[in-house]
């Protein structure tokens, strides 16, 4: 049997416990990051004079480097293991914090969030591949305890990021929330350093039975993705019939990307796979859409907060902290719990309360509704992105997992950018009243879509019962 290290002998029939700090650390850069800019946004603004449009740029850019970097990285991942990627990321993150935190200007501050969203690319695709590995090595199926702790660590931590931005605010301006990635940057290369396994269980499988192959970059497939994103973000920032040939340029940039990966001997992403498993495609939509709705009410409500309540940042970070205390709640309690169909359910339904409840505010509206907003956010915050991983686990092929967690990251991701863009067009110059109303009706429409295929897809009541088999085994990791 293969150690977990080449320096030291991990603990057999067990998860070696060890990881765990590198893996939550590497994991929560990109979220804290994706979340921490919002309460920024506005003073940023203010002191580069852009409007809300332009700054939504500082969003997008981040998204735009991670959906192109995850599917990469967790293919480099599944090919020369977790730990190099994971340093190289880590470094990046320090790199890029410091260069944010001395931005002269708007565009150098975007360029600061790119290099971020390709430094934070390589945490959880190394994540899920060392947890497979050590299922692989310590012969437990189901490690729910330690999926339960990443999910809490990577999905609902986002949620603090505002409330951290407010307070890094308050203490050193906005150029605060990018120095913070310094020494989380560093303090993430220590770690994997000292931690991370140079060898992994999964990695001597595939050496043994030859699958392990040198890896070809598809510097084609790499462009023809950017070109689709790119195109078609450019579209949504605007959203004008004189900008529609940009959506007709997404649609053929995608239709080649599609043709050349389908034709690529190593391809960049592996669409087959998709045609091949329904159920794994259903989970990608399911990470698309309720990133979409987290993401406009993260970007969206705390610029209304300080824009159209008029609250200063601090204050509008201390006002979502109800959300990440009841989802890292509800993924604690839940997380062991093997329905994932019926969590996705209840994270759908209230989801819809949330948008209908976001029609209802207006400038004056009272302090103790905007917190029953925020604690109804926090149940499908908690929910949902533990479901989805749950599920992503099970559906994708283990030998692809650092590529299929990637993949998941690069959907959540096309959310959030839907989420940057919708925000961006139906603000403007100012997030008011008005703006936001028009928000939550988008949000609403893909919640509503979320609940359709969430109760259509019955693929979930058999993941569920397979779940249900070996969580006994998980509950021991």
């Amino acid at each position: 049997m293969a150690t977990a290290s080449s320096t030291r002998t991990a603990p057999e029939g067990a998860f070696d416990r060890r990881l765990l700090a590198p893996m939550m650390l590497g994991s929560i850069l990109n979220p804290i990051n994706s979340s921490i800019i919002a309460v920024a946004l506005v003073p940023i603004a203010q002191a580069f004079g852009a409007p809300a449009s332009q700054t939504a740029w500082l969003i997008s850019a981040l998204y735009l480097a991670t959906s192109i970097g995850q599917p990469l990285v967790g293919r480099l991942v599944d090919t020369f293991g977790p730990s190099r990627l994971f340093l190289i990321g880590a470094s990046l993150t320090a790199i890029a914090g410091l260069l944010g935190a001395l931005a002269p200007s708007i565009g150098v501050l975007i360029v600061a969030r790119v290099i971020l969203g390709f430094g934070t690319c390589a945490g959880y695709p190394a994540s899920m591949y060392l947890i497979r590995s050590e299922a692989k090595r310590t012969g437990i199926k189901s490690p729910a305890g330690i999926l339960t702790a990443l999910a809490v660590s990577t999905q609902t931590i986002a949620v603090i990021g505002p409330t951290l931005g407010g307070l890094l605010i308050g203490i050193g301006g906005w150029r605060a929330t990018l120095a913070i990635n310094v020494p989380l940057g560093l303090v993430t290369l220590v770690l994997g350093a000292l931690i991370l396994p140079r060898h992994t269980a999964l990695e001597t499988e595939s050496d043994r039975d030859g699958s392990r192959v040198r890896v070809r970059i598809d510097i084609l497939g790499i462009l023809l993705f950017a070109a689709t994103l790119v195109s078609l973000l450019l579209f949504l920032m605007n959203l004008r019939v004189s900008d529609l040939p940009l959506l007709g340029t997404a649609v053929l940039a995608g239709a080649a990307f599609t043709l050349r990966e389908l034709r690529a001997g190593d391809p960049f992403i592996d669409v087959r796979v998709f045609a091949g498993n329904a159920p794994l495609l259903l989970t990608y939509a399911r990470a698309l859409l309720t990133a979409t709705v987290s993401y406009c009410f993260l970007y969206g409500f705390t610029q209304w907060l300080e824009d159209g309540r008029g609250l200063s940042p601090s204050v509008a970070g201390l006002l979502l902290l109800p959300v990440f205390g009841l989802a890292i709640l509800v993924s604690t309690l839940t997380g062991r719990r093997p329905e994932i169909r019926g969590k996705l359910l209840v994270g759908s339904v209230a989801q819809i309360v949330l948008c209908v409840l976001l029609l209802f505010v207006h400038a004056d509206v009272a302090i103790w509704f905007l917190v029953v907003i925020a604690l109804v956010t926090g149940l499908p915050q908690g929910l949902n992105n533990l479901a989805i991983q749950n599920a992503l686990y099970f559906q994708a092929d283990p030998q692809r997992m650092g590529a299929s967690a990637g993949l998941l990251r690069t959907f959540s991701y096309l959310g959030a950018i839907f989420a940057s863009s919708a925000t961006g067009s139906f603000f403007g110059a100012r997030a008011d009243t008005g703006g936001l109303h028009e928000l939550a009706l988008f949000m609403l429409g893909a919640a509503v879509v979320f609940f359709a295929i969430t109760l259509a897809d019955r693929s979930l009541a058999r993941i569920s019962r397979e779940n249900a088999a070996k969580v006994g085994a998980g509950a021991s990791a």
